[in-house]
């Protein structure tokens, strides 16, 4: 049965998107976002859609970029006329260097095939340290992948335990220099911090062996424990300590501390690059600003002038709808103006350029006044007509979006 939107329109099993999605999408941006939902195995405080060999149920890794290339073909169909070049494109998982590097080179080829990438398209994959080695990420840099972030993590080997990582501590920061060997413009290097066990000696060395590897993009996220998670019951349990938010709140100072020495800017509240040089993740900014992205395969969302929508999680399902010529979405909605008005609030206030104070009703502009006083918003930018966190409104970011939006 096809699923209802809000506003009572069905969801027709083709995909297409009311005619007010697409009204004036020639002026907007548009990327693509690439799911490929296999890990070797779970890490403990994963809860992405992600399936192990033993979770496939009869489906095979090997038919994936063929199955895949089926929903590009009908993302075309659904955009139609649509003129636009792909400007960016995200291979996430999972780990997508699970495949080989030819199948992700098919899979990038079938969207330059059918939309054309633009000629400074950011092509970006994640991967995993212990996934690749110099001949896999020279096959992708030969394929079009220009962009590359790798799991690191931390550099402790006792935090990478307690996060179930398989890699090796160092085996990250040789992964840069190969890169760097292989023709990759931009590298980056993810961590996580605030892990049970962690100290601030830790996180500090994190930090100095992610710098000296010589990425140009550090992504750094306080560790959240998921429910259903291994690492939510080994905390349950007692086995490992609970995470503390003041912790977090340490190691984020730290990080903002050292990755600034380094002259890295932070441009998002998680991220930070290197300024100047296009280092800064561009898919993501196009998330952040809302603009259009096309999400491939299971799980993977998708935005399109105010339409959301998502596809069935499993590969089984999804390669069944797509062998069926149907659209694999579980389910979308239409976004009210109200919606978009929150959500610009909520993603664009995390960017160092901040949100327009015009975006405020009048309760969140009275809120907005006193964050300034408060020390959460800067006066300057608040005075020109913007709102900009300062370093202590990034650590409570959360709260200040609630107050903004009323």
């Amino acid at each position: 049965m096809p699923s209802v939107l809000p506003d009572g329109e069905p969801a027709p099993e083709d995909g297409t998107l009311p005619a007010h999605a697409l009204a004036g999408a020639a002026g907007r941006p548009l990327g693509f976002y690439a799911h490929v939902p296999y890990c070797a195995t779970r890490c403990g405080y994963c809860d992405f859609n992600t399936y192990t060999a033993s979770e496939l149920r009869g489906t095979s890794r090997d038919d994936y970029a063929a199955t895949f290339a089926e929903e590009v073909r009908l993302a075309r169909k659904v955009l139609g006329d649509d003129p636009r070049e792909v400007e960016t494109v995200f291979f996430g998982g999972g780990t997508p260097t699970l495949l080989p590097a030819a199948d992700l080179g098919r899979m990038l080829a079938a969207i330059r095939s059918e939309f054309g990438l633009a000629a400074d398209a950011e092509v970006t994959t994640e991967a995993n340290p212990e996934s690749v080695d110099p001949a896999y990420l020279a096959e992708l840099r030969e394929a079009g992948f220009n962009r590359i972030s790798f799991g690191m993590q931390s550099a402790r080997e006792h935090v990478l335990r307690v996060l179930d990582r398989t890699h090796t501590p160092g085996r990250p920061e040789a992964c840069v220099a190969e890169a760097r060997a292989a023709g990759f413009a931009h590298v980056n290097l993810d961590l996580i911090y605030g892990t049970p066990g962690e100290t601030d000696d830790d996180w500090r060395a994190s930090l100095a062996a992610a710098l000296a590897a010589g990425p140009d993009h550090v992504s750094a996220y306080a560790l959240i424990v998921e429910e259903g998670t291994q690492l939510a019951r080994r905390i349950r349990r007692g086995e490992v300590p609970p995470t503390d938010d003041d912790v977090h709140a340490d190691r984020y100072l730290i990080a903002e501390e050292v990755l600034s020495a380094a002259g890295m800017e932070w441009y998002e509240v998680s991220n930070w690059a290197v300024p100047g040089d296009g280092a800064r993740c561009r898919h993501n900014e196009l998330y952040w600003t809302g603009a259009d992205w096309w999400g491939a395969g299971p799980g993977a969302h998708s935005h399109v002038g105010g339409v959301r929508w998502w596809n069935v999680r499993h590969p089984g399902p999804y390669a069944s709808a797509l062998a069926a010529g149907r659209s694999p979405a579980a389910g979308r909605e239409v976004l009210t103006e109200e919606d978009r008005r929150v959500e610009r609030i909520l993603l664009e206030l995390r960017l160092s350029a901040g949100c327009p104070r015009s975006l405020l009703r009048p309760a969140g502009a009275e809120a907005a006044s006193r964050a300034v006083g408060d020390g959460l918003l800067e006066r300057g930018p608040y005075e020109e007509g913007r709102l900009v966190l300062t370093l202590r409104g990034r650590l409570l970011a959360d709260g200040v979006v609630r107050d903004l939006v009323d």
